[in-house]
């Protein structure tokens, strides 16, 4: 069965860092990423990123601008799963709980150099490459991201 879901996402930044959590991914292993989730019944994509955001990390946060809006593809439980994912650019107003413990494994906040170095979603090192070039920061290493991993769409207001 072919399933599509969409999902909303925030990459936060304190200044010059920049906040990532740690999850275990499909496959049970650990990995770096941004904090992202589905949309609820009567949300728009902007309110279920800021949701998201808070929920996974406990940090209240305010959207700058949207940045990209990226898709994949991947088989879980016997279906072929056809996501989208909003992403926007935010900044950290506060912290004002805790991360989930039963989803996050632990949140940190990094260089945006650091975190480039650290994630490993094709979309994530992306984010960064984008964030990096408009920030002018000179990255430490740049891989390169699979070839028909992804595809960008304009993102949505």
């Amino acid at each position: 069965m072919i399933v599509s879901e969409f999902s909303c996402g925030g990459v936060v930044l304190d200044g010059k860092k920049v906040l990532i959590v740690q999850v275990k991914n499909m496959k049970g292993r650990k990995i770096w990423t941004f904090p992202k989730g589905h949309i609820e019944a009567g949300e728009t994509p902007r309110q279920a990123a800021l949701r998201e955001v808070l929920e996974e990390t406990g940090y209240k946060a305010a959207i700058i601008h949207p940045m990209i809006r990226v898709k994949y593809a991947f088989t879980f439980q016997g279906n072929y799963v056809k996501k989208m994912v909003q992403w926007y650019l935010m900044k950290k107003l506060g912290r004002i709980g805790k991360h989930d413990a039963s989803e996050i494994l632990a949140i940190r906040w990094v260089s945006i150099p650091k975190a480039h170095e650290l994630v490993q979603y094709p979309s994530d090192v992306r984010l960064l490459d984008m964030l990096m070039a408009s920030m002018h920061i000179a990255p430490r290493q740049t891989p390169e991201p699979e070839a028909g991993a992804e595809e960008n769409t304009p993102p949505e207001e």
